[in-house]
């Protein structure tokens, strides 16, 4: 069953349409790859996504609740957005952690924020930060930092930075984790150890949408493919279906060009 249903979504900035009928679903476990050139919406449509930015039509289904519907304006309270949120975690090209704080208190900084709100966060403050902190641990050692968790984001790698925005994104423990182009920002000697997370994450069958120009990335690690141009979605399919044997004229040349790219 699907954890995640996408229905028609569409997105117009001014006089331009971004997103155009975008359908899709995920299912839990499964790691979806987005492909395509700059300008063809993939951004776009993680950013509606994660409700940084709103669909013009469309809705958003998860776990079979929909949680967003544009003819729906009960769905779109901006009271309810933070909740929504809650759904994806988000890791964007630039790594954008707090430079004052520890890589340790960027990755539970939100996980704190909501265990205020818990009920028994005053009567049990110390034993409920105490989980959250050993929970922060857990995340950046399963990322390689736990050595590195008292370290400042200057102090350590663009790499190691985004292996730390990863632990953050997971520290929620969202139904969704997205990837906008997780490696753009790095240098090459850097970007292969953001990779092996990732691939590590897909090995414990983490439920994923990734935004990526790694094109052999994508094809060894996605249990599918979906390729993107000019805001719609032109083909999607098992990696072997797309990069092996793809259907469509634009897919086709798309791929042409990154191989003799």
């Amino acid at each position: 069953m699907a954890i995640l249903e996408v229905k028609n979504i569409e997105k117009t900035f001014g006089t331009l349409q971004v997103l155009h009928g975008i359908d899709f679903s995920l299912e839990k476990g499964e790691s979806i790859a987005i492909i395509g050139s700059s300008g063809s919406g993939k951004t776009t449509l993680l950013r509606c996504l994660n409700f940084l930015e709103r669909p013009d039509k469309g809705s958003i289904t998860v776990n079979n609740k929909v949680i967003f519907d544009a003819m729906d304006p009960a769905t779109q309270k901006e009271s309810e957005v933070r909740k929504k949120r809650l759904h994806f975690g988000l890791v964007f090209q630039s790594f954008n952690l707090f430079p004052q704080y520890t890589v340790l208190k960027n990755v539970t900084l939100a996980a704190e924020l909501l265990a205020k709100e818990r009920p028994d966060f005053k009567r049990e403050k110390k034993a409920v930060l105490k989980e959250v902190q050993d929970h922060g641990k857990l995340l950046l050692s399963q990322v390689g930092l736990l050595d590195k968790l008292d370290y400042y984001p200057h102090q350590i790698s663009g790499g190691q930075q985004q292996r730390v925005a990863i632990a953050r994104a997971l520290a929620l423990e969202p139904d969704i984790l997205c990837f906008d182009e997780p490696t753009s920002a790095l240098d090459p000697e850097l970007t292969g150890e953001v990779l092996k997370v990732i691939r590590n994450l897909a090995e414990r069958n983490t439920t994923m949408i990734i935004v990526t120009h790694e094109m052999d990335f994508a094809r060894d690690v996605a249990d599918r493919v979906i390729f993107m141009d000019d805001g719609v979605i032109v083909e999607q399919g098992s990696p072997q279906e797309v990069f092996g044997n793809p259907k469509e004229e634009r897919t086709k040349k798309f791929l042409t060009r990154y191989k003799e790219g």
